[in-house]
């Protein structure tokens, strides 16, 4: 029994042939060709190998073929163009209807229950809103893309798709490649005084993966861990397929209410923090909240995760220094990613782990995927060495900066003090909050007929009532586009309050 494959630019359905089968060889050819073209496998104007191609992939004589390719040219499943070859007919696009639901699963009596495991269905229905599918003022979490160094990065990835060493086609090392680790090992010390050392460093598929990775290691079903409230959504959806008991702890101006954390829920297992500038609010953990989130974590033997995703960017002062480097009991698991300070495709983060924790990591991360790829790897370590990486943020911290200044300029024209603003002071987005009675969700969907992309607030909020507001990330908003979106903002939610 033979298939065949692809021939040349042409594609043939999967033809098994049966040389004991009481059809004639020329007929199971036309079967196969007939059910793939009403079944939509093979679509209208596909290339189809010629008959001399596919005879010598069947391995069988040519006449065969040429008879089941007569046949479905006489039937116009076939039409055949001077000098290009034979193609599925143009004509039968309009005749041919779909099946109504293609991915349709067979429910049949007998096919036995279709049990889940208990941690997909713990999780809401995969559903993306418009203002997140989307790009423009006001997206969040989007770089500025049409500024990053396409021309360097094309070289760089060139130069190693050129020069690739075998062993760069193998399996890698779980813990991700040696020269990432060490240029990443440099880059934290000096710019977030991050306690570590290469051998720490795990490389990931961003941050998201990395928490993942965290809980896996770190807690059981049924462990409670502190959770900023309001807090990164997709992160609660991590914690709740994991079976964890979310302890929603609420944010001030001054980042996580450790006292409150600590009433709630004393002998939670672990924290998750971005003290640096929290999502969404964009608040400052200050040192007090610091040290006190510390103590706790070395008197109760919690851990702490430190979710530290764009704190580069920072306006009105030095970045502040990580949560990690005031440790000194090994209770800090430090996450960061190249999402948003290069490009979200690129999908590589890092674990900064405590050395006692990087075997059980290992073991677990090698389960999971064997190893990250290495491609991207090597291109990013380069791109760090070469100091493209570092005046890459000097460029875009000016950048955003000044698109925070136009952003905060426009919002006081229009609003005043309408709307009250938070966490200002750095990364690619801020917070506004409106007033009791207007609901964000509402007049953010309506902002999304008109293109406008408007992050309600109120999602973030495990608990209830949620505060209503907006979240308004300008990395991908160019300072022109700023003051019209403003003010079409401003007419959506008087015409909503109305």
């Amino acid at each position: 029994m033979q298939r065949a494959r692809k021939t040349a630019s042409a594609f043939s359905p999967l033809i098994a042939i049966n040389r004991k089968s009481a059809r004639p060889l020329h007929r199971q050819i036309y079967d196969a060709y007939r059910s793939t073209i009403v079944g939509r496998t093979l679509s209208s104007g596909q290339q189809i190998p010629s008959t001399r191609a596919l005879a010598s992939e069947l391995g069988i004589s040519r006449i065969p073929v040429l008879n089941a390719y007569a046949q479905l040219l006489a039937e116009g499943y076939f039409e055949t163009r001077v000098g290009a070859g034979t193609f599925v007919s143009r004509s039968l696009s309009k005749r041919i209807v779909a099946p109504q639901n293609p991915c349709a699963v067979s429910t049949q009596i007998g096919s036995g229950p279709r049990r889940l495991a208990r941690s997909s269905l713990l999780l809401p229905p995969y559903k993306r809103d418009p203002w997140v599918r989307h790009r423009g003022a006001f997206s969040v979490s989007q770089p500025a893309l049409d500024a990053f160094p396409f021309k360097i990065w094309a070289n760089l990835v060139a130069r190693h798709g050129r020069n690739a060493p075998t062993h760069s086609l193998e399996y890698g090392d779980p813990i991700g490649l040696k020269q990432l680790r060490e240029v990443i090992a440099v880059y934290l010390r000096t710019s977030r005084a991050v306690r570590c050392e290469p051998q720490q460093i795990m490389i990931v598929s961003g941050s998201q993966q990395a928490l993942d990775l965290s809980v896996r290691v770190l807690l059981n079903p049924g462990n409670s861990i502190w959770m900023e409230d309001p807090g990164y959504w997709l992160a609660r959806h991590v914690l709740a397929a994991a079976g964890c008991r979310i302890i929603p702890v609420p944010v001030d101006a001054d980042g996580l209410d450790v006292a409150a954390g600590i009433e709630r829920c004393r002998t939670a297992r672990a924290a998750l923090v971005a003290p640096s500038h929290q999502y969404p609010l964009g608040v400052t953990m200050g040192a007090s909240r610091r040290l006190q989130l510390l103590q706790w974590a070395r008197q109760t033997g919690a851990w702490i995760i430190e979710d530290d995703y764009d704190s580069e960017y920072r306006f009105e002062s030095k970045p502040i220094a990580s949560l990690q480097g005031l440790d000194d009991a090994s209770r800090v698991i430090y996450i960061g990613t190249f999402s948003k300070v290069l490009f979200p495709a690129l999908r590589v983060g890092y674990l900064v782990l405590p050395p006692d924790l990087v075997d059980p990591f290992l073991a677990v991360r090698h389960a999971m995927d064997v190893s990250p790829a290495h491609f991207h790897q090597a291109v990013l370590a380069e791109f760090i060495a070469e100091g493209h990486f570092s005046r890459h943020l000097r460029r875009m911290r000016a950048l955003y900066g000044e698109r925070r200044s136009v952003l905060l300029d426009s919002l006081h024209r229009e609003f005043g003090s309408y709307l009250k603003v938070f966490g200002n002071v750095a990364g690619m987005h801020l917070a506004v909050t409106v007033p009791k009675g207007l609901q964000d969700r509402q007049m953010a969907l309506r902002a999304a007929a008109e293109s406008l992309w408007l992050w309600p607030l109120s999602p973030f909020y495990a608990t209830k009532p949620a505060q209503q507001g907006f979240v308004l990330g300008f990395g991908s908003t160019t300072a022109a586009e700023i003051p019209p979106a403003i003010r079409q903002m401003h007419k959506i939610l008087l015409a909503t309050r109305h």
